[in-house]
């Protein structure tokens, strides 16, 4: 339930608080000027590479046209920071412990109705203490992060997206401290910060031919070209939801066939030589480079325990449990360390990973759960697969990243592809690695070859079995189970299954890798941190892919 204060009690209590924290102040005439309002700007303030502080009122628009892909942002102006709005709340709390417990509440309304209402994670925002004015993009055309383009999402898909009809509507933006003392405390809803309006048009968008095509096979892919057949008609509807943007967000969609490229089309701006960061696919590409360096003999076996490679008493909590940790749990993410993404309050979750200094330090650091037992409890543990990164790198000659180079990107004659890094230099291997869409077909291909390419036996059969091979069911998921750094479902096709091994990342990037099919399917996406990124590449499957393919 939530409390709303009264305007007369707020105001009466507002005029004889002092403030907690020193703020930023007017920041600007045009600051002064618009207190208490939220504008809207349009266009990508990022890569018009244009300070904030450069835009006059002219630059604010009452009217907008929202598009599939565009750009929105909005400045919000207030007379205070949002520490000392959430001190007048609770004066008894401290600067630090307002920003933990509070936070700005938005709520969208559209044409006067209420649509939706989100009190932010104590998390979002900048310079809580000090800031009175700030700026946040709603729809972006460059895909980056920002919490207000994941509020803005959370927004359209929990009512915005059926009420904004075609037609002209009014959008309505309000913004008000909150405060929630403890989980089981009311929300304490303050007086409006800021407000604003804006005219929203949405147009009837037309699918061109062009559009709904099926895209023809450039030459030169080194791929031999399939002559097989397909449903055309399927495909054709499947590229036009992607232009409608009901699939959104997909950049790629590769089909290998017995080997042989059979379908290869493009979206949004991408095409064969765009670098697709694929995020956690490249979790996979771990599982790969772990398997080789077995084969060259660098790591005896995947039994192999944590204390080998590591002076597990030099790190902090350390726990005898933690000895027997094997490099097969962390390549299952069954391992016992205190370390689930899924759980936002876990002391191993990967957001707590990223700002420290030393990655690998931060995994040994954690302690050791005292309900899990190692290879018993599945729960994806980034965190984990920094350390077989690590393990791989202290191990081979040269390092992991040569060591990929020469061992698996050459031979399957991969000369494009981008690594990101660990502070320590490292190549990356939660995530992240960015390669082209038939590059990424490749590494797929490589697991259905049963390991190799060309005649050369990159990775041993034996490894690739092991893989597919299902260790845990994934929790609160029917019928989905985990292999080494691969994740494993069925499609139920006219009432037929279809197994498959894949590889997934944030936004809804995958390599499918059928077990009783010939057929390789990537499909990338950067749909980051939206709630329907991996959902709409199922539906993508189900409803269209593989309808098509099976016909």
């Amino acid at each position: 339930m939530i409390l709303l204060i009264s305007n007369f009690c707020c105001l009466t209590t507002y005029g004889q608080m002092k403030d907690i924290v020193q703020t930023d102040g007017m920041t600007s005439p045009l600051h002064k000027e618009n207190i208490g309002k939220v504008v809207f700007i349009a266009g990508n303030i990022l890569s018009q590479n244009r300070p904030i502080e450069s835009f006059i009122e002219t630059d604010f628009v009452k009217t907008f046209e929202l598009k599939r892909a565009s750009d929105l942002n909005i400045r919000v102006f207030m007379d205070n920071s949002i520490t000392n709005y959430l001190h007048r709340l609770a004066p008894e709390l401290t600067a630090e412990e307002l920003i933990v417990k509070g936070n700005y509440q938005f709520s969208f309304l559209i044409d006067g109705k209420l649509i939706y209402q989100e009190n932010l994670h104590h998390g979002a925002g900048l310079k809580k203490n000090t800031t009175t004015a700030f700026w946040i993009p709603f729809t972006s055309t460059k895909g980056e992060d920002f919490w207000g383009i994941y509020l803005w999402n959370r927004f359209m898909a929990k009512g915005g997206e059926k009420a904004l009809t075609v037609g002209t509507h009014q959008l309505k933006v309000e913004i008000r401290p909150y405060l929630k003392m403890n989980e089981n405390s009311e929300v304490k809803v303050g007086d409006l910060i800021a407000q604003g309006q804006l005219e929203l048009v949405r147009k009837l968008e037309k699918i061109s031919a062009k559009q709904m095509a099926i895209q023809p096979i450039a030459p030169n892919s080194d791929w031999e070209i399939s002559k097989s057949d397909f449903d055309k008609k399927k495909i054709k509807e499947l590229n036009k939801n992607i232009a409608a943007y009901t699939f959104k967000e997909i950049t790629s969609i590769v089909v290998i066939k017995e080997g042989k490229l059979l379908l290869e089309e493009y979206f949004n701006g991408a095409d064969r030589q765009t670098l697709h960061n694929t995020r956690s696919v490249g979790k996979s590409f771990a599982s790969a480079m772990m398997g080789i360096a077995i084969k060259d003999g660098y790591i005896k076996n995947e039994s192999q325990t944590l204390n080998t490679f590591y002076d597990l008493k030099k790190f902090s909590n350390y726990d005898i449990k933690k000895d027997s940790i094997k490099v097969k749990d962390l390549l299952s993410m069954s391992s016992a360390f205190e370390g689930s993404d899924q759980d936002d309050s876990s002391l191993g979750n990967e957001e707590n990973m990223y700002p420290t200094e030393n990655w690998v330090k931060f995994a040994l650091d954690l302690p050791m759960n005292t309900v899990k037992s190692n290879g018993r409890q599945w729960d994806y543990f980034t965190a984990g697969v920094v350390l077989l990164g690590d393990i791989i790198h202290q191990s081979v000659p040269d390092g992991l990243e040569k060591y990929a180079h020469q061992k698996l990107f050459a031979p399957l004659n991969i000369t494009k592809y981008q690594w990101q890094y660990t502070p320590q230099k490292v190549v990356n291997t939660a995530g992240g690695l960015q390669l082209t869409a038939l590059d990424l077909a490749k590494f797929g291909q490589l697991y259905k070859n049963g390991g190799t390419w060309n005649g050369q036996q990159i990775l041993p059969t034996a490894w690739v079995d092991k893989t597919f091979t299902k260790y845990l069911q994934v929790p609160e998921r029917t019928n989905e189970f985990y292999g080494y750094l691969f994740w494993n479902k069925t499609y139920t096709i006219n009432g037929k299954n279809y197994e498959t091994f894949y590889c997934a990342g944030n936004g809804g990037s995958k390599i499918f890798v059928f077990k009783d099919l010939p057929f390789t399917i990537v499909i990338t996406a950067k749909a980051y941190n939206r709630p329907y990124g991996h959902p709409q590449v199922d539906r993508m499957m189900e409803d269209f892919i593989l309808p098509a393919l099976l016909k």
